[in-house]
């Protein structure tokens, strides 16, 4: 009779030192660096996760914030155009919340200047910071309940068992060269290339013409053309704006914020002026109150890409009607070094009525 419960005492004693057992092999490996840097780190494109760990592990004095739009540079790269030791903590798809939570976690850690790529769709309607379920928050504050889910992540378990099997002297090379191939998420071995495009990219291939007009016309298609506007409101995202970064940055006057608008191409503009006039207007206005109230503050500077008509009317550039290429990434850099298209805080919208203008102005051009 008593048989049963002494298998049940074994498989609840056997499940739990397999439980313990994963979560030293996880704390020793510390696959994410959360508690230690290691020499033979690899880094995850999962962003959301791998930020908590980089903020941790990493020394810098700027933070490179944004978008899809920010993922692809690389550290090194900004380093050397800004004269900064950079950390990237671009998201994609990232909102407003989610990166000014982000960013204050660099803050606290050390940064001293933020590069912030700003456009207007990340102050959308979203979940508080707290509710969010793509953002392990308490994975960034090392809660309790944070460092338990990462010791105890079966996930973690296993790619701390791969990394420990990387670092044997026989396995490493081969386990290295395989791993962007396995269900492996920390495949990286330099956190240069964390959601970076690879060395040898097709440029022209990627970034030409043809798809940003065929992007252009998939967007305004009468049948998808309503998710131009889906989740734009003026009020919620202004009140967004001013919570998630006008407060940031007034809580941190010894940082210095080099915010800009990246320069999407003129059809993504020209797209909501023909097939969802109301987003255009929210957009500008939106736009208008974000150049007025951050050039008042006196630890920001803000850069306006959005009317190089040079560049964002040769639609060469783009992969679609926001993404731009990497060419085009090294312009931002250089303008970023350069000052040369810092918003004036005595005419903030100029930039913005100049860009008005070309977008009411545009003529889509036909493929041949």
């Amino acid at each position: 009779m008593r048989r049963p419960f002494t298998h049940l005492r074994r498989l609840l004693l056997a499940s739990a030192v397999c439980a313990l057992g994963a979560a030293a092999l996880t704390f020793a490996v510390d696959p994410l660096q959360l508690f230690r840097p290691s020499r033979l780190a690899f880094y995850s494109d999962d962003t959301r996760v791998q930020n908590a760990g980089l903020i941790r592990s990493q020394s810098f004095d700027t933070a490179f914030m944004g978008t899809s739009l920010a993922i692809h540079y690389r550290q090194s790269d900004i380093d050397r155009a800004l004269g900064v030791h950079s950390l990237k903590l671009a998201m994609t798809g990232s909102n407003s919340r989610q990166q000014g939570f982000v960013l204050e976690q660099a803050i606290d850690r050390g940064a001293r200047r933020v590069i912030w790529e700003m456009d207007d769709f990340i102050f959308v309607d979203a979940a508080d910071i707290e509710a969010d379920p793509f953002l392990p928050v308490d994975l960034y504050r090392r809660t309790t309940k944070g460092i338990a889910s990462y010791l105890f992540s079966a996930a973690m378990a296993k790619e701390s068992l791969f990394a420990l099997l990387r670092s044997t002297p026989l396995l490493k090379e081969p386990l290295t060269r395989a791993a962007p191939y396995l269900p492996v998420k920390f495949a990286l071995s330099d956190v240069d290339d964390i959601y970076a495009l690879p060395r040898d990219f097709d440029v022209a291939r990627g970034y030409n013409a043809e798809r940003t007009l065929a992007a252009f016309a998939y967007i305004t298609n009468p049948v998808r053309s309503r998710f131009l506007g889906e989740g734009y409101g003026y009020e919620a995202m202004v009140r967004h704006f001013e919570h998630d970064a006008v407060a940031l940055i007034a809580r941190h006057p010894d940082v210095t914020f080099d915010i800009y608008f990246p320069p999407y191409s003129i059809l993504q503009f020209v797209a909501m002026r023909d097939a969802s006039p109301a987003t255009l207007k929210i957009v500008t206005d939106l736009t208008a109150v974000i150049a007025t109230r951050l050039t008042q503050l006196p630890n920001v500077r803000l850069h306006d890409f959005r009317a190089i008509k040079a560049v964002t009317h040769d639609l060469n550039n783009y992969g679609d009607v926001i993404h731009h290429s990497p060419v085009v990434d090294a312009m931002v850099l250089q303008w970023l070094a350069s000052g040369e298209y810092r918003v004036d805080p005595k005419t903030p919208l100029g930039a913005l009525e100049e860009l008005k203008a070309q977008v009411w102005a545009y003529q889509v051009p036909r493929l041949p």
